[in-house]
């Protein structure tokens, strides 16, 4: 009955190919040893798979730097492996979704290869040209710091080029037709082999109009309808998952005021803000921001929640005394900032393997109005290696034992370093160890992935911030096809004591606890007290009887 919105109630797990499991001994993993996992991912709880980039690529950038859209890297198999792996997905019941990288290519790929050779190629039109150096060449960089220019000089082509990312990543044309529709073409080939869906790389980039003479930003959104409306015409299930860290007010267009463009975005406006609130204790920024976003999304559409992903935590959204605190929360050294504005972390020691806290974040995480997005590895509590560069520290291999190189891989050099050392070595956190210990992270996970899936008002109902009388406190209440399902988590390190009117005045329905056997009752008018250990959360419904204790 909801296939066709079948993303509202996914549980998202993203991951790299190459860092999943080696199956051959070269150091990089494969769609073989992905497929040898799925019963893994199956089993943990997840829905969904998002892959990062795969396609032929020098890897100067993890794979953003494509040179053959239609292709898969032989580092990481055939095309023939990535079918027999999206079908043996599918017969397990796990849809899969891909990285839709099409604001750049990579200098090496065969179409800015002729763009640059002469005036009059075909490709000429492409990318984006300048005889001179625009004035603004300074400006827009994604990555300040590290990138100094959004306009290279190319010695062949005798002109400027442009490039929001990377100099080796030449920004394509999107306001191009004949770009546009090579854009289609890529994502009916991916369709047709299996995927679900794409997750959308830079959108506001894509559709945003570039070049030497353009001034302020046009953002032509009919390119989103176009996507969707040809995705959905070859796959009528498909997704599109948008990649913009945009306000809340502008969300709108991108889901389109019909929720006729994109199905989801990443809420980067309520991240920010959660990890602000781990900072400082305090929810009420998180309150607000989840009132900004919530009128945004049409019926259709979907938020995705995460907390931390392959790139860096990003914090740009957040005044700078907000971002302080934050880095002095969580990135005390200088080491684990990048480009003025993110952490290069992951979430495991960031929250200093405090297992209140951890539980705290996913518990946040699954209970949060949208679809949650679990990164490789933090299931277990992985850590990052703070060694590799930019944001290579939080994309190391997983690890799945104690073995050699975490039973990633059986050679002496995989493609990053393993974590073989300190609290987050492989020897300690491993998937292999967790599974023995009843109490373990990962078994904690499972178990909430599982409740997740048995609480559809989450991903389908209408929700509303309950008043707790404290700061600290969070609570929200859903309400779909009669059932509520209220949760309530403190942000505080120290006991605290919620006042919760969550029905009608006077209301004597039980509020009875999912997660164990503390539930609530009403006192004479309607309300209840809960008190929260610190970190502490609650996931409770609204009455339903005696069968639900069970």
């Amino acid at each position: 009955m909801f296939s066709d919105i079948w993303y509202k109630n996914a549980i998202v797990y993203s991951l790299s190919v190459g860092s999943f499991l080696d199956s051959n001994g070269d150091g990089v993993g494969d769609f073989h040893g992905l497929e040898e996992r799925l019963d893994y991912l199956q089993g943990l709880g997840v829905t969904t798979i998002w892959l990062m980039p795969f396609q032929r690529s020098p890897r100067r950038d993890h794979g953003y730097d494509i040179v053959d859209h239609y292709s898969i890297d032989r580092c990481y198999g055939t095309l023939g492996d990535f079918v027999a792996f999206t079908h043996a997905a599918a017969v397990r019941g796990l849809r899969i979704i891909i990285d839709l990288v099409i604001n750049h290519t990579s200098d090496q790929h065969p179409w800015f290869q002729s763009a640059r050779s002469s005036p009059d190629s075909s490709h000429r039109d492409w990318y984006l040209w300048s005889k001179e150096k625009p004035a603004n060449a300074d400006e827009g960089m994604v990555f300040p710091g590290v990138q100094e220019t959004t306009w290279t000089w190319d010695d062949q082509a005798q002109a400027y080029y442009f490039h929001r990312f990377y100099k080796f990543q030449p920004d394509l044309n999107t306001a191009n037709p004949a770009v546009q529709e090579e854009i289609l073409k890529i994502m009916g080939f991916w369709i047709q082999l299996g995927v679900s869906g794409f997750r959308m790389d830079a959108v506001p980039f894509i559709i945003m109009r570039e070049g030497a003479n353009v001034t302020g930003q046009e953002l032509q959104f009919g390119m989103l309808r176009d996507f969707r409306a040809f995705a959905q015409w070859r796959r009528g299930d498909v997704v599109l998952l948008a990649e913009a860290n945009v306000p809340p007010e502008e969300s709108a267009e991108f889901f389109g005021r019909d929720g006729d463009r994109m199905h989801m975005m990443f809420n980067f406006a309520v991240n920010q803000r959660l990890f602000y609130g781990f900072a400082t204790g305090d929810a009420r920024p998180v309150a607000t921001m989840l009132k900004a976003t919530r009128d945004v999304v049409p019926d259709t559409a979907q938020w995705g929640i995460f907390l931390r992903n392959h790139d860096e935590l990003d914090l740009g959204r957040l005044s700078e005394e907000q971002r302080n605190r934050v880095f002095e929360a969580f990135a005390p050294d200088p080491s684990m900032r990048l480009y003025g504005r993110g952490i290069r972390r992951r979430l495991a020691p960031m929250l200093g393997g405090d297992r209140r806290r951890l539980e705290l974040a996913y518990s946040l995480l699954f209970t949060l109005p949208g679809t949650p997005v679990l990164y490789y590895g933090d299931e277990i509590g992985m850590g990052e290696d703070l060694n590799l560069p930019e944001r290579d520290a939080c994309r190391t291999p997983m690890q799945w034992s104690g073995d050699p190189q975490g039973g990633f891989t059986t050679t002496e050099k995989p493609v990053h370093p393993v974590i073989d050392d300190g609290d987050f070595g492989f020897r300690r956190i491993n998937v292999a160890r967790q599974r023995r210990d009843p109490e373990s992270l990962l078994n904690w996970m499972e178990r909430i992935m599982r409740m997740r899936k048995e609480c559809p008002e989450i991903g389908l109902g209408t929700h509303r911030l309950l008043d707790t009388g404290d700061p600290a406190l969070l609570a929200l209440r859903y309400d779909w096809r009669d059932n509520a399902l209220v949760v309530v988590h403190n942000f505080a390190g120290e006991e605290k004591k919620a006042v919760l009117e969550p029905g009608e005045k006077d209301c004597t329905d039980q509020l009875v606890n999912v997660l164990s056997d503390n539930h609530s009752d009403p006192d004479e008018a309607g309300r209840h007290h809960v008190t929260l250990e610190p970190y502490g959360y609650r996931w409770f419904r609204l009455g339903r009887g005696d069968h639900l204790r069970e």
